[in-house]
Order: structure tokens, then sequence, then C-alpha cells
């Protein structure tokens, strides 16, 4: 039997990517993988299939995180199903980026609705279910550009920065219920933002790697379940960085 067994999981934005890489290294015998996605079913479908050759039910249910309904109705959906719910993985998110100069507000306001007001939404509701069950998992996605910045990423460098400041306000707010609340930060991973990197660029950031290589999704979801497991009750609030050894 694996840590994921008998488990109910929400992951969002986990149609591709790192979510995907989440989704699957959770699947366990009998767990019940659920996940949201914005718009693109057929990568929502590719993760089905996945994590259901991988040994786990699975169903993606089509939802924004930033809006408020939508999320309420896809908590209501799960729990209502499932009966309850044991971890959720805040990682959806998006970029918008510009220099600060040239910024629109709807790319500040959109970036921090998803990536960061987003996460608050899914934790506000998947909290009043895990506090009735005494127990519970909340695993957030920052980033690595939360404690190094990045030029032409402020609204992103501010929502992944915020929530690492959920995060350690929640696992004070949750502990005493057995909820632990923690945060993986990856650097930069092997996904659609990264894969439009030039070759000059990309060898630029390796560079700055002392691993030598980029990170791959899969190795940021290893993180989150180490996180999701029983092994990982007596961790809350702290941050586990994934980035090959770009940040210490």
């Amino acid at each position: 039997m694996t840590e994921s067994s008998g488990r109910t999981i929400l992951v969002t934005g986990g149609s591709k990517g790192i979510g995907r890489a989440i989704c699957l290294a959770l699947a366990g015998p009998d767990s019940r993988i659920y996940f949201n996605y914005s718009s693109d079913s057929a990568a929502a479908e590719k993760t089905e299939e996945l994590v259901a050759a991988a040994g786990g039910r699975v169903k993606g249910i089509q939802a924004d995180v930033a809006s408020e309904a939508a999320v309420r109705d896809l908590f209501d959906s799960v729990v209502k199903e499932a009966g309850g719910l044991d971890v959720l993985v805040n990682n959806a998110g998006i970029t918008r980026d510009g220099l600060v100069l040239r910024m629109k507000e709807q790319d500040w306001d959109a970036v921090m609705d998803i990536n960061l007001k987003g996460a608050f939404r899914c934790a506000k509701l998947a909290a009043k279910t895990m506090l009735k069950q005494r127990k519970g998992r909340i695993i957030n996605i920052s980033s690595v550009v939360a404690f190094s910045g990045n030029p032409g990423q402020a609204n992103y460098v501010a929502a992944k920065s915020g929530i690492i400041g959920l995060t350690k306000a929640l696992a004070r707010e949750l502990a005493s219920r057995n909820i632990t609340v923690n945060a993986v930060a990856p650097g930069y991973v092997e996904t659609d933002m990264t894969g439009a990197m030039t070759d000059k660029a990309r060898s630029a950031l390796v560079e700055q790697i002392p691993l030598g290589r980029v990170g791959m999704p899969e190795d940021v979801a290893e993180a989150v379940a180490f996180l999701a497991s029983e092994g990982a009750g007596y961790i809350t609030g702290q941050v586990i960085h994934v980035n090959g050894g770009m940040y210490m």
C-alpha cells in the first residue's frame, strides 16, 4: 500500500506540467485524485489517462480558481462525491510578465487573483472540511523568485511571496487540528513556461544552477508527495526549495 492509499486529493492546475506530475506522484491504490483545469480539456484527459494507469481513481473538473463561485462548486462537488478531503495542493498559476513601468493593471490583477487569491479561496474551503475531520495536508506551490526576485515579474514574484506568508499564517491557525500547511518553491522547471526559452537563454540559466540542469516536474512532485505523507506529520509552516541549488 502506498502513502496515498484511500485518500482524497485535490490538485489545482493539474492538467499538465508540475500539476500533472503531482497527480501522478500522489496516485495510489484506492486514492481519489481530483484536479481542476481552466480550458485545455485534451491535456486534462491525458492526465486522467496517466493517473488511472498509475492505479488511482481520477477526475478532472473544469473550474477557474479566479472565480469564488467556481471554487465553491469545485469543492462542493469533490467533498460530496468523496465524503471528505485529505490533501489540497494549490498549484494553479499563470504569468503575465512585463517591466513594472509597462505592466498593465489587469496583468497585475490577473496574476494575483489566480496565483494568490485562488490559493486563499481553495485553502479556506479545504480548511472548512479538514477542521471537521481534525486532519489534513495543505501544500502550496511558491517559486524560487519569491526569495530571489526576478526582473519583469513583479506581479508573479509578489503573488508567490504572498504564498509564503499565507502558508505560515495558515500553519499556525490550523495546527491544533492536526492540519499541516507547507510550501514547495521550485526553481526553473521544464514546463510550458520555460519551453519557449532560446538555447542561449537556457544555457545562461543552467550556468546559475549548481546541479547543472533545469529541474523536471517530477522533482517538484516528489517534494509534494513527501509533505503529503505520514512521514511529514511533524512538519508545518515550512518551505522546501527544489531548485538545484540555484538559491540557498
